[in-house]
Parts: structure tokens; C-alpha cells; sequence
């Protein structure tokens, strides 16, 4: 009997001290919500992430939504009521986390949005990310002056592939681009043969390669058996893969390669770069982005003042936000960029 009795004491023992080394950790846990683990991106960013605040002293719970919305939605709410203290979301769409939103202010918990605003509520309490109007000028830029638009005669042949309409930050990408462009198209020094040079008639769901890929062979098929395609303008190098990949397939004249854009420089992008497939990719440091938010968060919990440069209207209200600057990556600049800062080894992109 009186073994038993020293063994529930000694078991009791055990439980008290398990809670209390928990209790006494004092790790404030961060939760990150990331879409999907189908584009290289996310992995980077989530991951680094998770290294930058773990190093920082904070718990982490990052979770990743396989590019399904209620997924998403479960994920956040359970790292809502697992005691995350703060949240950091990229969303699959932007305007469907509402009901999340909402349990986490009850529970003033604030909510960050990772690159993708937070659409329609206002419970956002900052935005992180790169200036995604400047990814488009850079993307027209770079058209314009491949093609001397200033100088030549034309005309040129240009098709258009955006992103996600789900996504936020795909209409902001169009937009900066066709900034750019939409007066050459108007003079017709640009011609868009297809005639698909809306946002709604471009986009392609979830920014995938296989539909890219079909609806770039479709239009190759419908009008270009005997024209040379000049230009093909895609907002990431997931459709700019699909392109590629069309050309590669249905475009007669492989002699007479368009100049292809992108962004995030993936590694199959980069190495279709330096095979002359995709002539560029604008490039946002996920690093920087990732250091950053760690930073807001280390404020926020701190109660510091949160270090902000912008503002983003999300239907509801002005999220303050902070946006990192873009460059673009090409065959001249690539190692500097990619290699010499240590993003990529050289032998990741043989």
C-alpha cells in the first residue's frame, strides 16, 4: 500500500514539474500562416522565418494550408486558441480569413499580414512587404527598354500572364507593368495579338505552371504559327515556367525568343535565365522581408512603437505597413545578386 501511495506522489511530482518547466519557459509563441508548399517562395520565407524568430527567443507554430483557404482558416484558429501571441498570415485569399480575424482581436491578439494584405476587415494591425506596384514598373521597365520602345520602329508582339485574382498583390503587379506599357499598346507599337490584355482575362488561378502553360499554348496555337512573339510579360516565375514551357513546346520560332519576365527567381527560373529561356526575374529578398517582420513582432511585444513607411487600404481601414524595395535579376547581375549575397550556392543553379 505504501509503495502505491509513493508512486501517485512521485507520478504527481513528475506532472507538476512538466507544468511548470513548461509554464516557466517564457516563450511568447508566434504563429505563421503560410499557403502552400507547391512554390519554392513560401518554403523560404516560412522557413527562414521560423529560424529568425526561434533564434530571437519566441515559440513558433508555422503551419502550411496545401493553397487551401478553409485549411488556412482551421490552422489560424487553432493557432489562435493554442496561445499564439501574435500572428503572421500570407493569405490564400485575402478576404477569406474573416471569422479568424475577429476571434483573434477578441483575444487582442494582433494579426501581421505577410505580403498579402488582409482584405476587407479591421482587424489588421500591420502589413509587411515589398512595394508590389514597383515589381510591375520594373517588369515594364525592363520590356520597354529590351525592345527600345523609345527609339524603334516596331510594331512588337507582346502577350500578358498575372497571377492569383485571389491574390491581392496580383492586380498591383499588372497594374504597375501596364503603368508602364499601356500607352506603347495604345499607339500600337505594342500589339497584344491574342487581345487578352485585361486583368480578368490574364490571370491565371493559384499563379500555376499548368495553367499558364495551357493558356500560353493556346494562344501560341491561335496566333502565332507565322508571327514572332516579342515580349511575354508574367508576374512570377511560376507562369513564367508555364510559358516557357508552351514556347518550348508550340513556337515555331525558337530563333527569334521573346523576352519572358518573372519574379521571386526561383531556381528553375534562374537556371532557364541562364539558359536563355526567361531573360529576368525581379527579386525580393525573402530574407529581408522575413528580418523585418521579426522585428515588428519584436516590437509589438515589446510595446514599442512599430516601425512603419507606408500605408495599404484594405476596404476597412489604413494598415500601416512597411514595404521593401525589389530589384530585378538578369543574365549580368545574377551571381551578384543571388550568389555573392549568399541566397543561392553556385552549384544550386548547375
Amino acid at each position: 500500500m505504501l509503495k502505491k501511495i509513493l508512486g501517485t506522489i512521485l507520478c504527481a511530482a513528475m506532472c507538476v514539474a512538466a507544468l511548470s518547466g513548461c509554464a516557466g519557459s517564457g516563450k511568447k509563441k508566434v504563429g505563421i500562416s503560410m499557403p502552400t508548399k507547391d512554390l519554392q517562395r513560401w518554403n523560404q520565407d516560412g522557413d527562414y522565418m521560423k529560424q529568425k524568430f526561434e533564434a530571437a527567443g519566441y515559440e513558433v507554430d508555422l503551419q502550411y494550408a496545401g493553397n487551401k483557404a478553409d485549411t488556412q482558416l482551421s490552422q489560424v484558429e487553432n493557432m489562435i486558441n493554442s496561445g499564439c501571441k501574435v500572428l503572421v498570415i500570407a493569405a490564400i485569399e485575402s478576404s477569406s480569413l474573416g471569422t479568424a480575424l475577429d476571434k483573434a482581436a477578441a483575444k487582442k491578439i494582433p494579426v501581421i499580414a505577410y505580403d498579402r494584405l488582409l482584405m476587407d476587415n479591421e482587424n489588421v494591425s500591420y502589413y509587411a512587404t515589398f512595394d508590389n506596384y514597383k515589381v510591375g514598373t520594373i517588369q515594364g521597365e525592363f520590356v520597354k527598354k529590351a525592345l527600345d520602345l523609345d527609339n524603334a520602329a516596331g510594331p512588337f508582339n507582346i502577350e500578358f500572364t498575372a497571377g492569383d485574382p485571389g491574390d491581392n498583390n496580383a492586380g498591383f503587379f499588372f497594374k504597375g507593368a501596364m503603368d508602364v506599357l499601356k500607352g506603347y499598346i495604345d499607339s500600337g507599337k505594342l500589339v497584344v495579338q491574342s487581345g487578352e490584355k485585361e486583368f480578368e482575362k490574364v490571370a491565371t488561378a493559384e499563379w500555376s505552371t499548368a495553367n499558364a502553360q495551357s493558356r500560353a499554348e493556346n494562344i501560341i496555337n491561335a496566333n502565332y504559327a507565322d508571327k514572332q512573339i516579342d515580349a511575354w510579360l508574367c508576374s512570377n516565375d511560376s507562369t513564367a515556367q508555364g510559358v516557357v514551357n508552351a514556347l518550348d513546346s508550340r513556337y515555331a520560332m525558337k530563333d527569334k525568343w521573346p523576352v519572358v519576365t518573372g519574379q521571386d527567381c526561383d531556381i528553375v527560373s534562374v537556371k532557364n535565365m541562364l539558359a536563355g529561356k526567361q531573360t529576368m526575374s525581379v527579386f525580393k529578398d525573402t530574407r529581408t522581408l522575413a528580418e523585418r517582420t521579426v522585428t515588428m513582432v519584436g516590437q509589438i511585444l515589446d510595446n514599442k512603437t512599430v516601425e512603419t513607411n507606408n500605408t495599404y487600404n484594405n476596404n476597412k481601414k489604413e494598415v500601416p505597413s512597411y514595404l521593401c524595395e525589389p530589384v530585378f535579376a538578369d543574365i549580368n547581375n545574377y551571381k551578384q545578386i543571388l550568389i555573392d549575397s549568399g541566397y543561392y550556392k553556385e552549384d544550386q543553379l548547375k
